[in-house]
This record gives structure tokens, C-alpha cells and sequence, in this order.
């Protein structure tokens, strides 16, 4: 025994400085945000369809990326996963207003204000937002990984989503781009 407490200090430690580069490039493999959004679960085989950019006023926004089952073509009729990367920080209230504002604008407004200050929270930059449609009444929220809520109301998934996927957004380039087309 003695013996093997004498040569223990002379056996090299273990390194893991080789390990550390193996494990940056898998972490940058993972598509952007799939590993931390948990919401994506919820979809039948997500892949990545579309990004982009939205810009106001020329300044970025936040960074978005549509996933749908297998990387299919987006379709209303298809569950799908939309999640945006904000470059800013954005108030809670910023949040609901713009949203509530927007859907009002495409025509596709809804009495979901309770239901939104409940799901939207304040943003910092880097902070990601996953909703993902349940069916055409339901979206659930994810912020940074973790559920926030899920929203109810005949049709939310179409009012919600024009948003951003709609005929009538803020910027056709945008909605193309994201749509993957």
C-alpha cells in the first residue's frame, strides 16, 4: 500500500484542457438555440426552415428562426416553432403594446392582452423567446429555455403569428427569409 501512495504523486493528473475544444465545437454544432429551447420538443422532428433579421428604422431588432416539422415548407395547417433573439432590451409593456398594435394592424386582433403581460417578459439583449402552435387555438411561450405560458383563444396561433409569417407584416423580405422561401 505504501508503495502505491508513493507512486501516485509521480502519475500525470488528469487534463481536461484537450477535452475543453471538443466540447466548444459540439456546442456550436447545435443549431442556434435548438438545445436550449425546450418548447421544440413539442414539434414533430424540428429542423430549421428560415432566419432573418428585423430591422426598424435600419437598426436590428432581433435575429428569427422558423422551425417546422422536418424542415417542411411552412404551412399554417403544420404546428411550427418561431423564435426570436433580441439585440435590445425591450420593456414588458414595449412587448404587449407593439404585439397588441401589430395584430391590430394585420387585422388580426385579439382580446389577449391579460393572457400576454401574463406570457411576455422584459428582454435583455441576447435573451431568446420560442412560441410554438398547438393546434390553431393554442401557443406556448419560452423564454431562455423555460415555459412562460401557453395562450388560448379560438384562432391564436393565425392572429398571433401573422405577426411575423403574414401576408401583410412590417417587411415582405423578412417574412420571406424566414419562411424559407
Amino acid at each position: 500500500m505504501a508503495f502505491l501512495q508513493n507512486s501516485r504523486s509521480s502519475l500525470p493528473r488528469p487534463s481536461f484542457n484537450i477535452l475543453r475544444p471538443a466540447l466548444l465545437s459540439l456546442c456550436l454544432l447545435v443549431p442556434g438555440g435548438l438545445a436550449a429551447s425546450s418548447g421544440l420538443t413539442e414539434l414533430d422532428d424540428p429542423q430549421l426552415r428560415g432566419t432573418a433579421t428585423f430591422r426598424y428604422l435600419g437598426l436590428p431588432l432581433y435575429d428569427a428562426q422558423l422551425f417546422t416539422p422536418g424542415g417542411a415548407a411552412f404551412s399554417w395547417k403544420q404546428d411550427f416553432g418561431l423564435q426570436l433573439q433580441y439585440r435590445r432590451n425591450v420593456s414588458q409593456k414595449a412587448l404587449v403594446n407593439s404585439t397588441l398594435d401589430e395584430m391590430q394592424r394585420i387585422g388580426r386582433a385579439a382580446p389577449v392582452r391579460d393572457q400576454l403581460q401574463t406570457c411576455f417578459k422584459a428582454v435583455n439583449k441576447g435573451d431568446r423567446y420560442l412560441a410554438v402552435s398547438e393546434g390553431p387555438n393554442k401557443v406556448s411561450f419560452w423564454l431562455n429555455g423555460r415555459k412562460t405560458c401557453t395562450m388560448s383563444y379560438p384562432g391564436i396561433k393565425r392572429s398571433f403569428m401573422s405577426v411575423f409569417l403574414g401576408e401583410n407584416t412590417r417587411s415582405a423580405a423578412f417574412t420571406q427569409r424566414l419562411r424559407g422561401q
